[in-house]
C-alpha cells in the first residue's frame, strides 16, 4: 500500500482515499441499516440449510414443486413454534418470574421433603434425611447469598423481557427461511464464489465443512435437545409439576450443552413417587426415563458422524448467544461458533501440511 502511494500524484491519492473512505461509509451504513436483521437472517440460513435435504425430497415427491414443498415445511415449522413451543415458552417465562422474584427478594428456598418418602423400601429413610439435611442447610445459605444474586435476578428479568421480541424473531426466521428453500442453488453458488475470493484453493472445501456442521449441530444438538425438551415439558406438566416450563427450558440447555436432562429427570421423578398413586407415577417414570435417553438414541441416527466440535466451544456460544442476542441466540451462538470452530481447524490443518513439507525439505 505505501509503494502504491508512493507511486501515485498528490491529485491521485486524495481521489484514492476519498474513494476508500466512501466505500467504508457504505459498508458501515449498510450494517447499520440491517443490523436489526442479522440474527433474524442468520436463523433463516440455519433452518434453510438443516431442512435442504428434506425440503428436497418432498419437492421431489410433489413433483418438482419447490415452492409448494417450501410453503408446507413453512406452514409446519410455524404451528410447530406457535404450538408446543409456545406453550412451554410461556411456562417457562412464568417459572423464571416467579424464580427471579424469588432470587431478588431473598425468599429462594428449598421445600421439605415429604413424609411418604420415608415409606419407601430400602432407599427411603437415607433419602428422607438426605433431602431434609439440603433443605435444612440450604435454606438459611441461599438467604445470605441472596443480596449477592440480585444483579442475577435483574438479568434473568431481562431474558423474559426480551422473549416476546425473540419470539417475534423465531416467526419471521420461519417465513424467511421458507422464501429463501426454492433459491437453494443459486445462494449456494454466490457463497462458493465469494468464499473463492478469500480461500481459492479450498472454497469447495470450506463450504461443503460449513454446510455439513450446521446440519450436524442444528439437527444432532439443537433439534433433538428441542425435541427432548418439549416431550419432557409434556410430561412435567402430565405430572402437574408447578415450574413444568421452567425445567423443561432446563433440559434443553443441558442438552445443548451435551451434559443430557438426566440431572433433571431424576429428582422430578423422585418427587412424581413421593405425590401420585403407583400406577401414574410408573406410567410417568417410563415415559420420562424414555425422553431422558432420547438423544443417546437419536444422535447416532440424524448425525451420521460424531461432532468434533469440543463441547467447550458450544457452552461459550450458548451462553454468548443468549447475552448478546437474547432468546434467539441460545440457538444461533452454538451453531456460529461450531462453524466457526471447525472452519478454523480446517484452515490451520491446511496451512500445516505445505509447512510440514517445506521442513522435511
Amino acid at each position: 500500500m505505501r509503494t502504491l502511494l508512493q507511486r501515485l500524484t498528490g491529485e491521485d491519492a486524495i481521489q484514492l482515499l476519498i474513494r476508500l473512505g466512501l466505500l467504508a461509509l457504505l459498508i458501515f451504513w449498510t450494517f447499520y441499516l440491517v443490523r436489526p436483521f442479522v440474527t433474524i437472517l442468520v436463523w433463516a440460513l440455519v433452518l434453510a440449510v438443516a431442512l435442504h435435504p428434506a425440503f428436497v425430497l418432498l419437492a421431489r415427491i410433489l413433483g418438482g414443486r419447490p415452492k409448494l414443498a417450501a410453503a408446507i415445511f413453512t406452514a409446519i415449522n410455524l404451528a410447530i413454534f406457535i404450538g408446543p413451543a409456545a406453550w412451554l415458552g410461556m411456562g417457562a417465562a412464568d417459572g423464571i418470574k416467579d424464580f427471579a422474584a424469588e432470587l431478588a427478594a431473598g425468599e429462594l428456598t428449598v421445600p421439605l421433603p415429604p413424609q411418604a418418602l420415608k415409606t419407601w423400601p430400602l432407599i427411603g429413610a437415607q433419602l428422607y434425611e438426605l433431602w431434609e439435611q439440603a433443605a435444612t442447610n440450604l435454606g438459611p445459605a441461599l438467604h445470605q447469598v441472596a443480596p449477592y444474586l440480585k444483579p442475577f435476578a435483574g438479568t434473568l428479568l431481562g431474558l423474559v423481557g426480551d422473549a416476546g421480541v425473540g419470539a417475534v424473531k423465531f416467526l419471521l426466521s420461519v417465513v424467511v427461511a421458507g422464501v429463501i428453500l426454492p433459491y437453494g442453488p443459486q445462494l449456494v453458488a454466490a457463497a462458493r464464489g465469494f468464499l473463492a475470493r478469500i480461500v481459492p484453493e479450498q472454497s469447495e472445501h470450506f463450504l461443503d465443512l460449513a454446510g455439513a456442521t450446521i446440519r450436524a449441530v442444528s439437527q444432532g444438538v439443537i433439534g433433538i435437545a428441542v425435541i427432548q425438551a418439549l416431550l419432557a415439558g409434556i410430561g412435567f406438566k402430565l405430572a402437574g409439576i408447578p415450574i413444568a416450563g421452567l425445567l423443561a427450558v432446563l433440559v434443553l440447555l443441558l442438552s445443548i450443552v451435551q451434559i443430557g436432562a438426566t440431572l433433571v429427570m431424576i429428582p422430578v421423578i423422585v418427587w412424581i413417587w413421593t405425590d401420585k398413586d403407583v400406577t401414574t407415577a410408573l406410567l410417568l417414570t417410563f415415559f420420562l426415563g424414555i425422553v431422558s435417553i432420547l438423544d443417546n438414541v437419536l444422535k447416532p441416527l440424524v448425525m451420521g458422524r460424531g461432532l468434533t466440535t469440543p463441547t467447550l466451544v458450544i457452552l461459550i456460544g450458548v451462553i454468548g448467544g443468549t447475552l448478546g442476542h437474547g432468546i434467539i441466540g441460545l440457538f444461533i451462538g452454538p451453531i456460529i461458533l461450531s462453524v466457526a470452530w471447525e472452519l478454523a481447524v480446517a484452515w490451520i490443518k491446511t496451512d500445516a501440511v505445505p509447512l510440514q513439507t517445506v521442513v522435511e525439505r
